[in-house]
């Protein structure tokens, strides 16, 4: 079932979301650019990875962006549960390596909802948790004709009940989200198979 982006994305105030996929940080970084305010980016600092705000020009001023390196994964719940509480900062990103608990999921969600903020969780893929709002994967789409933020974006998971999948892609001049046509439907493409 395909529905309209509009109605799932940009992220559900209040909320606490999911996602997870080789493109998981674009669809942070296009999740952060819509947000109103700052946003806070919490991750464990032992970790190989970690977020380069200069990367992020693209999307948005790297100038919104705070960044919070924690000890393990019970502070990076704890921390994402004061700041999303306290409403003060609009959109908190938490990259997780362990599954949440329900109790856990549940705090944060409860978090949200009482300071009107927005919870992203990064996640490895299976690990989704039942009290988030929704679960979305995103992965890169590489094709010769196209430039390197073309992305598909499946809600697999929504409480709100509508599932749905999206080419989209990050127009950066603009400032926007694009949805793409199919692939058969984009000029310069060879008709489907019959």
């Amino acid at each position: 079932m395909t529905s309209d982006l509009n109605q799932s994305f940009p992220l559900r105030r209040g909320r606490v979301h999911e996602v997870f996929g080789p493109a998981a940080f674009g669809f942070a970084a296009v999740a952060c650019a819509q947000a109103a305010g700052d946003v806070l980016w919490i991750s464990e600092g032992w970790r190989a990875e970690q977020i380069n705000p200069l990367g992020l020009v693209a999307f948005f001023d790297p100038a919104r962006l705070l960044l919070a390196r924690t000890k393990d994964q019970t502070e990076v719940l704890a921390v994402a549960e004061e700041a999303l509480r306290d409403g003060c900062i609009g959109f908190v990103v938490l990259a997780l390596t362990r599954p949440l608990d329900l109790r856990e999921g549940r705090r944060l969600q409860l978090a949200a909802e009482t300071g009107r903020a927005t919870g992203l969780c990064l996640i490895p893929e299976g690990m989704g948790s039942n009290a988030t709002q929704s679960r979305w994967q995103a992965a890169p789409l590489f094709a010769a004709d196209t430039d390197s933020t073309l992305m598909r974006w499946q809600i697999i998971k929504n409480k709100a009940g509508t599932l749905g999948v999206w080419d989209v892609r990050w127009d950066g001049a603009a400032h926007r989200l694009d949805v793409v046509s199919a692939v058969a439907e984009r000029p310069r493409s060879s008709p489907a198979p019959a």
